[in-house]
């Protein structure tokens, strides 16, 4: 699996488990930290372990394992880091603070399928309260 397909599997999972507001950036060119970073947000602590936990599982399933995972205890702000991939999992409010689409905001925001067909995630805003 290359990691264009990983981000995609990684972002199906966050949108059948009801993430808010998944978002793939292309970093291909901008940085030598990962390919790809999948996006995604949560209104509770325990609902961003729980997306975290579903990507752990599904993709352990797929034989593709995490390299390191941060954040976890408090549940805010949950890294997991699988190479050319590294997915995001915020709690509402930290996203918002720190923005990271805003922040990679020449990175190229990809599309993915979503459990109701297309989806291009450049059509979403991302939240600016």
């Amino acid at each position: 699996m290359d990691s264009e397909q990983l981000a995609q599997m990684v972002a199906r999972i966050l949108q059948d488990r009801k993430g808010v507001r998944p978002v793939i950036l292309n970093l291909e060119g901008l940085t030598i930290v990962a390919d790809y970073f999948v996006i995604v947000s949560a209104p509770s602590s325990r609902r961003v372990k729980a997306l975290a936990d579903a990507v752990e599982e599904q993709l352990k399933e797929h034989g593709v394992r995490v390299h390191h995972r941060e954040g976890y205890k408090l549940g805010r702000w949950i890294l997991l880091d699988y190479g050319p991939v590294v997915v995001n999992v915020f709690h509402e409010e930290e996203r918002s603070f720190y923005n990271l689409e805003r922040l990679w905001g020449d990175a190229k925001m990809e599309t993915f399928e979503d459990v109701t067909g297309p989806h291009t995630s450049e059509s979403i805003e991302p939240n600016s309260s």
